[in-house]
């Protein structure tokens, strides 16, 4: 029974790391960017939406379209750097735990 208690003792620990995990995705922050940086927006690793800059230049009633068009992409791109650094997080995270052979965490 010794060998099932290390089990869950380990699957304890590992829940605990990757609470902590989790949390600090809230504090990485990325910078989506698109029009060749005229529109960027700021999150966090975990996908919220810190912040929007868009320049003065881009700000034409006319060019409503390309504006939004250009928004769209900048959120694309914040998410897809959010994306890799909540699995470059998570990894680091899972390569300081050992796991039994056969053991996977749910990413």
């Amino acid at each position: 029974m010794k060998d099932l208690n290390d089990i869950l003792g380990m699957a304890s620990r590992v829940q605990e790391e990757m609470q902590k995990a989790q949390a600090e995705l809230d504090n990485v922050e990325v910078e989506g960017v698109s029009g060749g940086g005229l529109v960027k927006v700021r999150a966090s690793a975990k996908g919220r939406i810190i912040g929007l800059d868009i320049a003065e230049s881009l700000i034409d009633p006319k060019d409503k379209t390309m504006l939004e068009d250009l928004v769209v992409a900048a959120f694309n791109d914040a998410r897809a750097k959010a994306d890799e650094a909540a699995q470059a997080q998570m990894s680091k995270m899972a390569s300081g735990i050992p796991l039994p052979p056969g053991f996977k965490l749910p990413f």
